[in-house]
């Protein structure tokens, strides 16, 4: 469960992040660095959290699964692709 706060809080912070240099662009015009400096912590936030989403996944702290978690499991032989006949 902490994990997942931790998660959404640095979410937040880059949007937050995102939201102050799209302020300060507008308020200063492009005449002061701080649009540049806001979208910079934006993008170290999202590196920090994409390492340690990749932390947490190769030490098992998460669990990654796909969009069918339960797809793996059945006994079914690629029922999901198409088959086409050779008649034309």
């Amino acid at each position: 469960m902490l994990t997942k706060i931790l998660i959404v809080l640095v979410l937040l912070a880059i949007l937050g992040s995102l939201a102050s240099g799209l302020i300060f662009l507008i308020k200063d015009n492009g005449s002061t660095e701080r649009t540049v400096k806001a979208l910079t912590v934006r993008i170290g936030l999202s590196v920090f959290l994409f390492l340690m989403l990749m932390l947490g996944i190769f030490t098992g702290v998460i669990k990654p699964h796909g969009i069918n978690p339960y797809a793996a499991t059945s006994n079914t032989t690629n029922s999901a692709a198409p088959t086409h006949s050779a008649t034309q």
